[in-house]
């Protein structure tokens, strides 16, 4: 779009929407690892994978 010469709002709405798109696949994602990695991690005591899963939140959430 921007070799294109495209408007530059059309360039903007088109980032939002992509960036928009990236969160709600990181959101399922997350929420998938919450349910079937997260939930086995505590019930074993596996805290390494209890901090892996915080660090990787820290890193979406930038």
């Amino acid at each position: 779009m921007v070799e294109r010469g495209d408007d530059c709002s059309d360039v903007l709405i088109q980032l939002a929407a992509v960036r928009s798109a990236l969160n709600s696949t990181g959101k399922i994602i997350l929420k998938d690892h919450i349910a079937h990695c997260l939930v086995d991690a505590v019930e074993t005591g596996d805290m390494k994978t209890v901090e892996q899963l915080n660090q990787a939140i820290d890193q979406f959430m930038r």
